[in-house]
């Protein structure tokens, strides 16, 4: 088993802090995805859609998509459970785990994409280019702010994203918030709730894998 990751990019960081969390540890093969490696057909042979992280089996089977990727590791270690300890709890863990990303990381990555001069042409992950639209940047910025509030709104009463437990949804919306500051966009002093729900799960040891 191995797994292609590339040690600057958010979304794999996702898959290397669970790992980091469960204490399982997989060999990885760096992706270079600023000059373009993925794009290249050795890589395009391994994921189609020229993205990263690939947990690859022995077999030769792959799975491209975080989520995914963590729900396998979360079966065969259930402990810690990062994906919810019973059926409700799994349940609210699973959404705000797809919140994190739909009103988190996906408009912080619009945000990003659709102004970074470097990604001119490829305002969109994957095989397909597509132009930037600055109007996406702007409002993705405003998305993401109003996503710190709901963030700080939900921390008020309990220490993690989804309850009592550290879980996923904290993985994932810690990424999100550190991605927000490639784009110079930082958590509102007002949001007292979230800076100190930021600074707790940041000094997790799992936080620089």
């Amino acid at each position: 088993m191995k797994l292609y990751d590339c040690a600057t990019a958010p979304n794999p960081r996702r898959v290397r802090i669970f790992l980091a969390e469960k204490g399982i540890a997989v060999p990885t093969v760096q992706v270079d995805l600023r000059n373009g490696e993925q794009f290249t057909p050795e890589f395009r042979a391994i994921n189609p859609e020229c993205t990263v992280p690939v947990l690859e089996f022995d077999d030769g089977r792959r799975i491209a998509e975080v989520v995914a990727i963590c729900t396998y590791f979360e079966a065969i270690q259930p402990d810690p459970a990062l994906m919810g300890a019973d059926a409700q709890d799994r349940a609210i863990v699973a959404a705000w785990q797809h919140r994190a990303e739909r009103e988190g990381l996906w408009v912080v990555a619009d945000a990003f994409r659709n102004a970074a001069r470097g990604l001119k042409g490829r305002a969109l992950p994957g095989p397909d280019d597509y132009e930037q639209i600055p109007a996406l940047a702007e409002r993705g910025r405003a998305r993401a702010t109003r996503f710190f509030e709901v963030l700080d709104r939900a921390l008020a009463d309990r220490a993690f994203i989804a309850g009592d437990r550290y879980s996923i949804a904290d993985i994932s919306a810690l990424v999100m918030v550190d991605f927000a500051g490639w784009i110079k966009l930082t958590i509102p002093e007002g949001c007292t709730h979230l800076r100190r729900w930021h600074a707790a799960v940041s000094a997790r040891p799992s936080a620089t894998a």
